[in-house]
């Protein structure tokens, strides 16, 4: 009987070998998949911040493995952001000031990433971690907000002056900046071809423009009336308040909050497809 249970078990362990064997010689070489979640803008309109105002995200990725615990991923993304005055009902200065936005964002990142627990796809015990991702990118975005059911682009506008010979500090700001990704993930093997996971990704950014609101009023930096004596496009959207009631926008008034950049979150689930190459065991192995 003790001969025969000793045979079991080293039957039962020389088993759990080979299968050890047969994973190490599965070789991760990186994925690629899609994701898909939510949105949202951080800035001059959110600035407490809440995720109140959650938009879509969509992107595509490509992950090269280095090992079982760090990876380099390059990834584009498509998200749509936007925010309003009006949602800010706790603040009396922000309600009557009556801004809004919306623009698309497409982004392109390189990010590292790097795996808490060892992370082998088709292993029994080794297919689900955290990690933390961190990177670089750079993103176009072109804000727009609706007046009388019309749309209109702002940066083009200059609603702060930009591009006056008023306020030759104020330059005209670009349709592409730099973002910097930090956040977290975790990522669960459903089997040895695929995986499903989570994460939630903050991008600081090098702008304070995404909303087109950073500096002061600047009501003399352009013509005020059309010939017909209607208000000018402009003029009209560089200060909204009158909208809603009197108008505040008076030269030099805090109009955003210029030593703060705005910012962007995503939050997204995804789906990948492994790439895999199989390495053969040494030389007397099992």
């Amino acid at each position: 009987m003790k001969q025969l249970l000793s045979l079991t078990v080293i039957s039962l362990l020389l088993g759990c070998l080979r299968v050890n064997a047969q994973e190490e010689a599965i070789v991760q070489e990186g994925e690629y998949g899609i994701s898909a979640g939510a949105s949202h803008y951080f800035g001059d309109l959110n600035p407490n911040p809440r995720f109140n105002r959650p938009n879509m995200a969509l992107g595509a990725f490509f992950r090269k493995q280095f090992g079982n615990y760090v990876a380099l991923r390059i990834a584009g993304h498509y998200a749509f952001l936007g925010y309003s005055d009006r949602y800010n009902t706790n603040n009396e200065f922000m309600l009557r000031r009556n801004l809004s936005f919306n623009t698309n964002i497409w982004e392109l990142t390189l990010q590292g990433d790097f795996n808490f627990y060892k992370f082998v796809p088709g292993s029994l015990y080794d297919r689900f971690t955290p990690y933390i991702t961190f990177g670089a990118g750079v993103f176009n975005y072109d804000p727009y907000a609706y007046y009388r059911g019309q749309k209109v682009y702002l940066r083009q506008l200059g609603t702060e002056g930009q591009g006056s010979s008023l306020y030759p500090g104020r330059k005209p700001y670009g349709s592409m900046a730099m973002c910097f990704p930090l956040g977290v993930g975790v990522k669960y093997n459903l089997n040895r071809n695929m995986n499903l996971g989570f994460e939630v990704v903050y991008r600081f950014t090098t702008t304070d423009y995404i909303d087109d609101v950073s500096t002061n009023y600047a009501p003399d930096a352009q013509t005020h009336l059309l010939p017909d004596g209607s208000p000018t496009l402009w003029y009209a959207l560089q200060d909204r308040s009158s909208e809603v009631g009197a108008p505040i926008g008076i030269k030099g008034r805090q109009r955003g909050y210029s030593n703060q950049r705005d910012g962007y979150l995503f939050a997204e689930v995804m789906l990948s497809f492994n790439l895999s190459s199989y390495k053969c065991p040494a030389p007397g192995g099992l």
